[in-house]
């Protein structure tokens, strides 16, 4: 087998950061990423986006310190290179760029990717309860406001991290909630109005934010990221997958360092099917 053909399931920050890291690694590889939910409606889409390190009880703390090193340098190349005004698409057009292919479809059993694809990267967050039977992963529901507020150019926290204030590229953030076991999508208008004035006793000048959205995502929280292959096996056939979920809400502080080993791991399988190994670019 010359090369494999790679299946991510997920269009979220996860997703995508895996597609791209496994296309940059080398030859071996094409890549597409399956998912019924694209940009901009995506749980990654709602998430702030900030680089706080996150504690996840069940991950080795080297381990996660790992992951943050490297999502941190990762991005702090591109905050200084002359992407960086672009940085918000900069992961869907470099896996365009590198001959990756994204569909829109709905996956409802792993196994119907089986014999188009060779390899199975599951990204598919919540939708892991349903596809990869783990029960152990749970929404954490959260609600932000966008906000219109261009003269905030800091981001302002409370101790607990729950009154959050965080200006983005576009839009400023105002959080949030931690509601663990809610499956609620609607914004909740009274949540709002305490969101806006909890972060207005941070930061008065926010009175006069404008062009206020309410916006909901369902963060898929579990006690560990889940980051290793399983083997599938159905009446002969075998079908390799890779899992990489449960980020919870520290997705965006180490989403790079788990995409980097999720490709290894990719990788791995690849080389078990013998495909030719890729080597390392990043």
């Amino acid at each position: 087998m010359d090369t494999a053909r790679v299946a991510v399931v997920g269009a979220g920050l996860m997703g995508l950061s895996t597609a791209v890291c496994i296309s940059t690694l080398g030859p071996g590889c094409a890549v597409t990423v399956i998912s019924d939910q694209r940009s901009p409606d995506t749980t990654s889409d709602v998430a702030a986006g900030i680089l706080i390190p996150h504690a996840y009880p069940d991950t080795p703390s080297h381990k996660q310190k790992q992951w943050f090193r490297e999502t941190f340098e990762h991005l702090s190349a591109i905050a200084n290179s002359a992407e960086a005004v672009d940085a918000g698409v900069h992961l869907v057009s470099g896996l365009q760029g590198s001959g990756g292919v994204i569909l829109t479809r709905r996956v409802e059993d792993l196994w119907e990717l089986h014999p188009s694809f060779d390899i199975v990267v599951n990204c598919s967050g919540l939708g892991s309860r349903r596809l990869a039977g783990d029960s152990a992963v749970f929404p954490v529901r959260g609600q932000v406001l966008q906000v219109q507020a261009p003269w905030v150019k800091h981001f302002i926290r409370d101790g607990s991290g729950l009154t959050y204030i965080y200006p983005g590229a576009f839009h400023v953030t105002l959080g949030g909630t931690r509601q663990p076991g809610d499956w609620n999508l609607s914004p909740d208008a009274e949540v709002s109005r305490d969101i806006l004035s909890r972060c207005c006793a941070l930061e008065p000048s926010l009175h006069r934010a404008y062009d206020i959205k309410e916006q909901v995502g369902l963060r898929p929280s579990r006690p560990g990221v889940r980051l290793q292959k399983e083997l599938l096996v159905r009446d002969g056939r075998r079908l390799p997958v890779v899992h990489h979920y449960g980020h919870g809400a520290g997705g965006f502080s180490v989403h790079w360092g788990t995409a980097l080993e999720a490709a290894r791991l990719v990788s791995e399988c690849a080389q078990a099917l013998g495909t030719p190994a890729p080597h390392s670019k990043l």
